[in-house]
């Protein structure tokens, strides 16, 4: 059984009353053509209405969900020959982040995600999506092979932010991103990240300063949780709504901000409701995406790069 939100309960409420009605007709002689015809007319109505409005905090939940496709779901699906490539040479393998090389329509590709679990026992697995240090150290070890190789490279975006525990922090956590970061400005090869649900702070930073960013209409991306906003700003965790709707966390925010270069839809309900329409939705704005970047000189794709980044931010009177 499908899980729904409690924005969403109107809706599947009236959707078992047409299941109830279409049962009642196949198990007597009634004529309920026309009750359950005016129902589903009403259902289209309020899914319309529903999905159309709304607000930053019904998208975080979205985002959120447990059926929600993640990162090793979309690589199944759009390439070819996966290999995973593990370890960061220094520590240990992490989990949280996947790292490898596949085929996309032929071409080699390097891919990194960060993959949250789908149930308990695979979220204590993969922590939760939160990265250690060497996560973030693995992924640069398969970005600069992509660069030796002359690979693109794709990113999967989903955590909730890097770990924040005393070991992570003993281990370098703060430095290993920050290296990312500077290595990822000056790569010479095409680089795409997707933030696929979450995208929380300097955990997706680390593996998502790319030439290009593409969010999911029902993702988000933001220096902070709601909650860790709600807490700072007010001391209270209950009104993260109100921090969702201030922290402008939204695809449809963050390109009016132009902060990504692109929203990619998602189907009636969000991606956990129809996983191969969403997958089709990805190819074509990866393949875009791909075709585009690789037809730039090296010079000016890394030009375009510091240029993308340098105005994020800026101060207009």
């Amino acid at each position: 059984m499908k899980q729904f939100l409690d924005f969403e309960k109107p809706i599947f409420e009236l959707k078992d009353k047409i299941t109830e009605l279409k049962q009642m007709a196949d198990e007597s002689e009634l004529d309920l053509a026309e009750d359950i015809h005016r129902l589903e007319t009403r259902l289209v109505n309020l899914e319309e209405n529903i999905y159309q409005h709304l607000s930053a905090w019904d998208r975080v939940q979205i985002a959120r969900h447990p059926e929600r496709p993640t990162a090793l779901d979309y690589i199944d699906h759009l390439f070819t020959d996966f290999i995973e490539l593990h370890g960061d040479r220094l520590f240990r393998d992490d989990p949280a982040i996947i790292t490898g090389i596949a085929s996309y329509k032929g071409q080699p590709v390097t891919v990194i995600a960060q993959q949250r679990g789908k149930n308990t026992k695979e979220n204590i697995y993969r922590n939760f999506a939160s990265a250690h240090p060497e996560g973030y150290r693995k992924a640069l070890r398969q970005m600069k092979l992509a660069e030796k190789f002359n690979r693109p490279i794709i990113s999967f975006i989903d955590t909730k932010g890097a770990h924040p525990g005393k070991g992570a922090e003993e281990r370098g956590q703060g430095e290993a991103i920050a290296r990312n970061l500077k290595e990822m400005a000056q790569l010479r090869v095409p680089s795409l990240s997707i933030v696929i649900g979450e995208g929380g702070s300097g955990g997706a930073l680390g593996i998502g300063l790319t030439d290009q960013i593409y969010m999911l209409e029902n993702s988000i991306y933001s220096v902070i949780s709601p909650e860790g906003a709600a807490s700072i700003l007010w001391k209270d965790a209950t009104k993260a709504k109100e921090a969702a709707q201030s922290l402008k966390l939204n695809a449809q925010d963050l390109k009016q901000l132009d902060i990504i270069d692109d929203i990619i839809p998602e189907p009636k309900g969000g991606a956990h409701r129809d996983f191969q329409m969403q997958a089709a939705y990805l190819d074509v704005h990866i393949k875009k995406s791909i075709k585009y970047l690789q037809s730039l000189p090296v010079e000016e794709l890394i030009d375009r790069r510091w240029e993308k980044y340098k105005k994020i931010g800026e101060f207009q009177n």
